[in-house]
């Protein structure tokens, strides 16, 4: 096979679907039989200069997918098999990749760079192939040595390649000092060649979170910057895009060390903007975005006491020269931007940058903006009436409601008007500003009231003609009407200010979903987003137009069910408007369902809904299972034990969504809707719990599902326990030494990664509910089955009062914890309570809480156990 593994190769690149495919089970047997000798013949495909190129790349891709893979059981698998073959096999492979560094075909240097760097991740941190950087450095030459610039560019690459695959504290600082040198000399102005520097500049973006120790040399730091700055002056336009996105990185990093470079940076930045390619413009304007992020995100901690980073202000420093400069690139719109999706230009980053200079400076910018808005907002050209709406927009998030409430009532009827404007750009902009306008200035809280009784009707009718305008146009339009109806949230009574409104709302709504051109710019999806949310914050005076909805959605979702699905984009389409109907009818019942006055809307197309869901499992897409899901949950909690008919036919599709761990948010909405069956049935769920748990506890042991729907099974458990009672008893066995397994689990973590932190707070919060739900589940009968436990539940409890980084949601459940096992207990917990002394200072520190919840949980679990102490 070895022989012949480049006509294999290029036969896996062949037209011919047979040729291709006797050419693909070719490789895979080979792989399968001799995975050594198969990467070998790989590796020396592609450093053989004589092979042809397509069948180099492809050996190269392949290796490279031998050794890394995006889904993480098969990541690991993968790296095992490296770590287990012979290491002179390992060495033959890795000396044919560093000899392809200096072939003369790009292709074959890009993919061995990116090949080694695969390697270097799995290796390096095992403490292997420690002469990697010396070697790859010594690709560079020096003084008395000049490598040939292909070589040196690939060299570069690869070490910019390994920087992005290997963690920072892997490498010695040593072995970063040396990179850093040879890529900052790689940078330099000197390099005659622009490929080196360009490869140089990508190597330092990868390698900056390796350079903290030369950050804070102020002669080193002062040398990179330079070498930066100076590489947005290069005469190539890909190395200046590079350059700055260096800069853009260096913010976000290096925020603290900035302060003597701002002055350069902005004038670089300012001729970038002004007079660059878009592409290298667009980095530029990245730089200031990525600082206002920073300056937001200290103001942000510096409220709650946790900022460590110094607050330098650069944003507010530079803002009579910054804003001026943003304001110019609003009118270098694209003719047809509103039609793209994800497009992005040079008026749009300028804007959003915009926003972000608003949140981070608040009212000092208002008198800076406004001037532009009201010279630009009336001319004749649609790029200035655009840009000054985009201006006037950008700015409605951040500075005071004293500020721009006069601003925004002076400028809501011109905003009105302008939706009949001859620009379709300037109206999408304009529905996008009335947005942020309802957003940002209506609601309950708001002290200056933007809309009124009075302007409410013209609001309304502004809205609902122009919802009738372009799809990006009415899809912004509905945008507009979902905040003008989430302002309302909060109506007192029975009737909200929108209720007169309410049937002409919801025909314009479901008349959008039907528009042919709906599936353009996201209508169809916004149109029924919005009627979710109108009918979310509907008053008890609008629900019988609520309850007329049910039909008509359900014969939408039922025309779904009958659609001709030949192709994949049919089977999307399809998915697509299932999902969205499925999701409208979850919001209809949950309102219906609040309230006993309207429950019957419900209960009387309950058999017919749930008859159209179970056909919609039937299409198993899985975005489709997971919104069918959610509704079956709300259906579950609003018909209470009468689910119960239902449970024989639905249980193989709740089955199906515990086992599906590919795609683990449907089996996280599975588990969710498990609990609210529970809640519904209570001892009815009996028949189904062997299998329920069963399949929780397979899920809670597999390694392939995401760590993220382990917290909510655990909940589960409770939830189960509470609705059967006694008969948790069998299940005991298995669920707590689960249960402990994780409690210590989580207790031993050491943590610096808030990502990390908020997963074990909700790890936490799983295990309280489970232990909660058990102890009630038993409070009747069967109590002292608990005592085996109590001990370790107050030792992890303690564990978790301990650690500063709990939260409250946390804090909650253990308290009710420690009240659950007192209650449930009784006096056979006393002994434990007059060991766990550390219990009276947790409840003391609780009960002086602001938080009323968490005061009146501290204070029922410490009566509760004083109680059976006989304290007090």
């Amino acid at each position: 096979m070895a022989q012949e593994v480049t006509q294999v190769l290029l036969n896996a690149q062949s037209a011919d679907g047979v040729v291709r495919k006797l050419a693909e089970d070719s490789l895979k047997q080979f792989q399968e039989q001799n995975l050594a000798g198969f990467l070998i013949s790989l590796s020396h495909e592609l450093a053989n200069s004589e092979k042809p190129p397509d069948s180099r790349k492809l050996a190269g891709l392949i290796l490279k997918n031998s050794l890394d893979a995006k889904e993480a059981a098969r990541k690991q698998e993968l790296v095992g098999r490296w770590v287990s073959l012979d290491p002179t096999v390992k060495t033959q492979i890795k000396s044919a990749l560093s000899q392809t560094l200096s072939s003369v075909v790009p292709d074959a240097r890009h993919t061995s760079a990116q090949v080694i760097a695969k390697i270097a991740a799995i290796e390096l941190p095992q403490g292997e192939w420690p002469e990697l950087v010396g070697s790859l450095l010594a690709n560079m030459g020096g003084p008395q040595v000049e490598q040939p610039a292909h070589l040196k560019q690939a060299t570069l690459e690869t070490l910019g390649y390994v920087c992005e695959e290997v963690s920072a504290e892997i490498l010695a600082q040593e072995q970063v000092n040396a990179i850093l040198t040879a890529v900052v000399q790689g940078m330099n102005a000197s390099e005659t060649s622009n490929d080196v520097r360009l490869a140089a500049t990508n190597a330092l973006y990868n390698a900056l979170d390796f350079a903290q120790t030369n950050f804070e040399n102020d002669m080193e730091r002062d040398y990179i910057m330079r070498v930066v700055c100076e590489a947005t002056l290069s005469t190539d336009s890909r190395v200046r895009q590079a350059a700055f996105e260096c800069l853009v990185s260096i913010g976000s990093t290096y925020y603290e060390k900035l302060a003597p470079y701002m002055q350069d940076i902005f004038a670089i930045t300012s001729k970038a903007v002004k007079e660059d390619e878009e592409p290298v413009a667009l980095q530029a304007v990245e730089f200031w975005s990525s600082i206002c992020d920073e300056e937001i995100e200290i103001q942000e901690e510096d409220f709650t006491g946790d900022s460590e980073v110094p607050y330098f202000q650069f944003i507010k420093q530079a803002l009579p020269a910054l804003v001026p400069m943003l304001l110019e690139t609003l009118t270098k719109q694209d003719e047809d931007q509103d039609q793209e999706e994800g497009a992005w230009n040079l008026a749009m980053a300028g804007g959003t940058c915009l926003g972000l200079v608003a949140r981070a400076v608040g009212d000092d910018v208002v008198p800076l903006v406004m001037p532009y808005v009201q010279e630009n907002v009336s001319k004749p050209d649609w790029r200035c009436r655009e840009a000054a709406t985009y201006a006037f927009g950008s700015i409605l998030e951040g500075p005071s409601l004293a500020k721009l409430a006069p601003l925004v009532n002076v400028a809501l009827n011109f905003m009105l008007s302008a939706m009949t404007d001859e620009n379709t750009h300037v109206k999408d902009t304009t529905a996008w500003t009335l947005g942020r306008i309802f957003e940002f200035l209506h609601g309950p809280n708001v002290q200056f009231p933007v809309i009124t009784q009075e302007n409410l009707p013209l609001i309304l009718a502004v809205l609902l003609e122009s919802i009738k305008d372009t799809p990006n146009v009415a899809e912004k339009v509905c945008g507009a009407i979902y905040f003008l109806a989430q302002g309302y949230e909060e109506s007192t009574g029975a009737l909200s200010p929108l209720s007169p409104f309410f049937q002409n709302i919801v025909q314009a709504l479901l008349a959008t979903t039907d528009r042919e051109d709906a599936g353009d710019s996201r209508l169809r999806t916004s149109a029924y987003e919005t009627l979710n949310e109108v009918v979310r914050i509907s008053t008890q005076d609008t629900a019988a137009i609520v309850i007329q909805l049910v039909p008509v959605i359900m014969q939408k979702l039922n025309h779904t069910l009958e659609m001709t699905v030949l192709s994949s984009d049919d089977r999307e389409k399809q998915s697509e408007l299932q999902a969205l109907l499925c999701g409208v009818l979850q919001v209809i019942i949950q309102k219906l369902g609040a309230s006993d006055a309207t429950k019957f809307g419900i209960v009387q197309y309950a058999d017919q809904m749930m008859t159209l869901f179970l056909r919609v499992f039937a299409c198993r897409s899985a975005t489709v299972h997971e919104e069918a899901m959610l509704a079956i949950g709300a259906l579950a909690y609003a018909t209470g034990a009468e689910f119960g008919k239902y449970m024989t036919e639905f249980y193989r599709f709740l089955e199906m969504g515990l086992q599906n761990f590919e795609e683990y948010q449907v089996c996280a909405v599975t588990v969710g809707v498990v609990g609210d069956i529970c809640r519904a049935l209570d001892d009815k769920v009996l028949p189904f719990c062997d299998g329920i748990m069963t399949q929780l506890l397979k899920d809670l042991s597999s390694n392939q599902l995401h760590r993220s729907v382990k917290p909510p099974i655990f909940s589960c458990f409770g939830d189960i326990a509470l609705a059967i009672g006694e008969h948790f008893e069998k299940y005991l066995i298995y669920a707590m030494p689960m249960l402990q397994g994780a409690a210590e689990l989580s207790a031993q973590q050491v943590i610096r990664d808030d990502e990390l932190i908020d997963y074990n707070n909700q790890l936490r919060s799983g295990i309280f509910e489970a232990y909660s739900g058990i102890f009630q589940g038993f409070k009747s009968n069967k109590a002292e089955l608990m005592i085996p436990y109590a001990g370790h539940i107050l030792q992890f409890i303690e564990t978790v009062y301990q650690d500063k980084d709990r939260d409250d949601s946390v804090m909650k459940a253990a308290i009710g914890v420690m009240g659950d096992l007192a209650d449930t207990l009784g006096p056979s917990a006393a002994p434990l309570f007059k060991q766990a002394v550390f219990y009276k200072d947790f409840l003391d520190e609780s009960t002086s809480s602001d938080d009323q919840q968490l005061k009146e949980t501290a204070e029922w679990a410490l009566s509760t156990i004083n109680r059976i102490t006989n304290v007090g």
